[in-house]
């Protein structure tokens, strides 16, 4: 058999820390073990009813022919509509992008725009994925501490300093993806003051937690916040978190014209449509009530506070209190150079989330794989009963350790 070799661009990447995680908490699980799994990164909601009415519809319909490359007009106007209405953000049809995803949107995005020797500046923590497509596409991810101290979040002079003339992109998130970390208005204003002086660097938005804030947080995008970033934004979102339809596969985008025909360019030789029965749903979801959000978020508040609890009284763990998303990101600082009953040493955070679900069945991800130790990430996308018995195991492992 001839060895296989990948490719040179390949080579450069890893695979996601996140699906490893939650599918060995899979295989446990099917081996007979207890598992608790609290590291995927999606709702445990349902997808609403009149989402899914609509994709029968669209089914019965025969709505299932290949459809324009990157969106149906109907799911375009739709998108139209969302910015207007909750961003304040006004598009044409012809500035809005459609994928099988959001993390499709990104990619399809650094393709079209990225050179060899580019760099992105990217936050950390950050998505696991970001620095990764980076490098697919060509570029160099420009990591950027924003840690505890900073509650998670990017300062104006750390942003300034990455910026170099290679310096193509800026990726925001927010709330964030590990932290739930979520920026005031003026905290992205004082980062837009920064951007503005830097014409040649263009501003990605990840918003795709948007609808997933708590105690009052109103939610605030770039170029919603400093339209003279309008031209240089592409403000990015999908169905996937906050209407439960990560398996539908939609993500969209909004941008300017000229970066919008390129990124179709790159999906006409790539996937094609994103899949025409999803994107009927996604018209439904954008077009209907929106009231569902209120109570399921109340349902998130509730387990973000168990969580945030219960991960303060284990020992040697500190746990902030996020604005959005549904993830925390504790520190298990207090738990390194510890030792298991079995002997086994803590070096880091990887070997305090192993140790973690040897232990006690609690598969979480290790901080590292987010570029920023050592912290351990926790999705509470799961039933209040199992994040109490969760927490337990955790405050148990840390209590063992010696």
């Amino acid at each position: 058999m001839t060895d296989f070799k990948s490719s040179a661009a390949l080579s450069r990447v890893k695979p996601s820390p996140t699906l490893a995680v939650t599918q060995k908490a899979r295989e446990l699980k099917a081996a007979g073990r207890d598992i608790i799994s609290l590291g995927a990164g999606e709702p445990d909601f349902d997808t609403p009813d009149f989402v899914k009415e609509a994709a029968i519809k669209a089914i019965r319909d025969g709505k299932t022919k290949y459809t324009a490359v990157d969106g149906i007009p109907e799911l375009k106007e739709a998108i139209v509509a969302k910015f207007k209405r909750d961003n304040d953000l006004s598009y044409a049809t012809s500035q809005i992008t459609v994928a099988p995803g959001g993390k499709a949107i990104l990619y399809n995005a650094f393709v079209a725009t990225l050179n060899p020797g580019d760099e992105v500046i990217v936050p950390a923590p950050y998505w696991v994925s970001y620095p990764d497509m980076v490098l697919l596409a060509g570029g160099e991810p420009a990591f950027v501490k924003a840690g505890a101290e900073t509650n998670f979040k990017l300062t104006p002079a750390e942003l300034e300093k990455a910026i170099t003339p290679r310096t193509k992109w800026f990726i925001f998130n927010s709330p964030s993806n590990p932290t739930g970390a979520a920026y005031t208005r003026d905290e992205i204003k004082a980062l837009t003051d920064v951007l503005l002086k830097y014409p040649h660097v263009w501003v990605m938005t990840d918003d795709m937690y948007e609808h997933i804030v708590y105690d009052g947080f109103e939610f605030t995008t770039p170029a919603q916040v400093e339209p003279a970033l309008y031209d240089r934004t592409l403000t990015v979102n999908g169905a996937s978190k906050a209407y439960a339809m990560t398996g539908w596969r939609i993500g969209y985008a909004g941008g300017p014209q000229a970066l919008i025909k390129a990124m179709a360019k790159v999906m006409s030789q790539s996937t094609s449509n994103p899949c025409s029965i999803s994107q009927w749903a996604s018209v439904a979801a954008l077009n209907g009530d929106q009231s569902f959000l209120i109570d399921r978020n109340a349902a998130f508040r509730q387990r973000r506070d168990i969580v945030v609890d219960l991960l303060n009284e284990a020992q040697g763990i500190s746990c902030a209190t996020p604005e959005g998303a549904f993830y925390v990101y504790p520190s298990c600082a207090g738990t390194i150079g510890k030792k298991t009953p079995g002997g086994a040493i803590i070096n880091n955070d990887e070997d305090f989330a192993r140790e973690l679900l040897e232990a006690e069945g609690v598969a979480a991800v290790f901080g590292a794989a987010f570029g920023l130790a050592p912290f351990f990430r926790v999705s509470y996308a799961a039933a209040k009963d199992e994040l109490r018995e969760a927490g337990a195991r955790i405050q148990r492992f840390t209590a063992s350790l010696s």
